[in-house]
């Protein structure tokens, strides 16, 4: 049997010199056995034709958005609904600017919106054009949401100038498809609640209690959970982040309605408890703005614990999930601290992490963490959030074998 036997890619192939290598990805997936539909862009066709997409692929090659014959024969949404992966190759700086803004006013960039898929890019261009600050800041922001990318590489390009921007070569692309297609799924029929962000307190009806989470660590757990196959249930305070793929988001403000966002996802398999939650919440909050008075002395605010959702979630009972996973943020006796958190809340795992000041974790995009357990401390080296997230993921599917 073919190695993507039964697979389906959707190949968006956009304008840049690079797009004469898609007819070889194209053989390399056929090959492999994978079927592969083609969304060809306008300047796309500028440098490899239709018919020679079809004649490889086997299957119609679709161009435009308003084509009611293709809309009525396979709309832009069933597109991506059909395929198992969206690939993008060449991945050209106009369309990775789409991407990361949303835009849709072509057919590739709207199956590429509205799809649910997982999506990989093979970015293609100048060198310039590739460490311009704005195509950093796209492809930053697309890698935040979960999009995959291989490459690109560095080497001499059509323009005569040397540098990164390559894209890779068909057979890397293939290997990548490979490793997002056939990667194991053992969460796979697993539930996992995620909690991320901050809570807000409010006050009155414009000021409130917060913190600096950006909610970065925990959406990417999220995602690296999604990505082994889990379902996720990732509850969320207010959070700037985009949400990941193929999770179901619930929105909430404060702790009261975090915990009960957990208590309605139940029952899970594990939890995963991410987010900094407030510890106190204002009693005495006003319905109206609390207006300053001349000469007045500050109003004073009487604050009351919030819920401990990871202790009521965690405590013994059948609702309990199997795996209950929190976290200590800490600026002093980090250990210590993060090991009484554990027995105090009855949890079987707690991630630890230094959020002084001067460490840039918190609302940064890198982590450094110590995983906590009753077999003893693990010392985890700093790293992405990412990486922190996908190895916290595997971690989480061993537990649950």
């Amino acid at each position: 049997m073919s190695t993507l036997s039964g697979k389906r890619v959707l190949l968006i192939i956009a304008g840049g010199i690079a797009a004469f290598k898609s007819a070889e990805l194209i053989r390399l997936l056929r090959g492999a056995g994978c079927g592969v539909t083609c969304v060809l862009t306008e300047n796309g066709a500028q440098f490899v034709t239709p018919l020679t997409l079809q004649a490889l692929s086997e299957n119609k090659v679709y161009r435009e958005l308003f084509s009611l014959t293709d809309e009525s024969e396979m709309g832009h949404i069933q597109l991506s609904r059909a395929a198992d992966l969206l690939v993008v190759a060449p991945a050209t700086a106009n369309i990775l600017a789409k991407m990361a803004n949303g835009l849709a006013d072509d057919l590739a960039s709207t199956v590429l919106l509205a799809t649910d898929k997982p999506v990989l890019v093979a970015p293609a261009m100048n060198v310039r054009m590739w460490l311009h600050a704005a195509t950093q800041v796209n492809f930053s922001v697309l890698r935040g949401r979960g999009v995959l990318s291989v490459g690109p590489a560095e080497g001499a390009m059509a323009c005569n100038e040397y540098g990164f921007g390559r894209m890779s070569e068909p057979a890397e692309i293939l290997t990548a498809i490979k490793g997002i297609l056939l990667a194991p799924q053992p969460l796979a029929g697993r539930h996992v609640i995620v909690t991320s962000g901050p809570t807000h307190e409010p006050i009155d009806p414009v000021r409130y209690i917060a913190n600096r989470s950006s909610g970065r660590q925990g959406h990417s757990i999220a995602a690296a959970l999604s990505a082994l196959g889990a379902r996720v249930t990732l509850v969320s305070g207010p959070v700037t982040v985009p949400d990941p793929a193929g999770v179901t988001v619930r929105r909430i403000e404060s702790a009261a309605e975090m915990l009960a966002a957990c208590q309605a996802a139940l029952p899970a398999d594990a939890a995963v408890f991410a987010a900094a939650v407030a510890d106190w919440r204002v009693a005495n909050a006003s319905s109206g703005k609390i207006k300053k008075q001349p000469g007045a002395a500050p109003p004073g605010l009487e604050l009351v614990p919030n819920p401990d959702i990871l202790a009521t979630i965690a405590s013994p009972g059948p609702a309990r999930p199997r795996l209950v996973v929190g976290f200590a943020a800490e600026t002093d006796d980090l250990l210590a601290n993060a090991q009484g958190k554990l027995k105090r809340k009855n949890a079987d795992w707690i991630v630890a992490n230094d959020v002084s000041s001067e460490t840039g974790i918190m609302g940064g995009a890198e982590n450094e963490i110590h995983l906590i357990t009753s077999a003893g401390v693990e010392d985890w080296p700093r790293l992405d959030k990412q990486e922190v997230a996908r190895r916290l993921a595997a971690r989480i599917a061993e537990a649950l074998r």
